[in-house]
């Protein structure tokens, strides 16, 4: 599983001019399923981004949790965290995981970032989608799920 966190003063997804997610302060998920992820790395990148402390305190270092300062979760399902572009001039998105598989896990990520007491807004998972967001530093941090052995 990969996360680009990007964490933002104000976001929003828009589909077919809908609007279906929309955060103030907080951070934007673009999340990445692959092949072998599992519940365990759901988890674990949840617990991860739950408790990172990347917000500042009043000395002005990255000391607070979002949950600290009253953030909320805007998460996008981007199968294209998993393009190989090492061939040709075309990605290959062999690495990503079918949508059959990736949808429901997002979903349950999704759900376990609300067990650690955050609001979660969403895009549409498959959707064309219009990511709109005023990046907060900038601050933008990979996460990655535990290496499997």
């Amino acid at each position: 599983m990969r996360v680009v966190l990007q964490r933002s003063k104000q976001a929003s997804v828009t589909v077919d001019g809908q609007v279906t997610g929309a955060i103030d302060k907080g951070y934007v998920l673009l999340v990445g399923i692959t092949h072998s992820d599992t519940l365990e790395d759901i988890q674990y990148v949840a617990k991860k981004i739950a408790d990172l402390r990347i917000w500042e305190d009043e000395d002005g270092k990255m000391n607070r949790a979002i949950h600290e300062v009253g953030g909320a979760i805007l998460s996008v399902s981007q199968f294209t965290l998993y393009a190989d572009t090492r061939k040709g001039k075309r990605p290959s998105f062999v690495e990503a995981a079918r949508p059959e598989q990736a949808e429901p896990l997002w979903q349950a990520f999704n759900k376990q970032l609300t067990t650690h007491g955050l609001q979660v807004e969403t895009g549409v998972f498959g959707a064309m989608m219009d990511v709109a967001l005023i990046n907060d530093g900038p601050v933008t941090i990979i996460i990655e799920s535990k290496v499997k052995s």
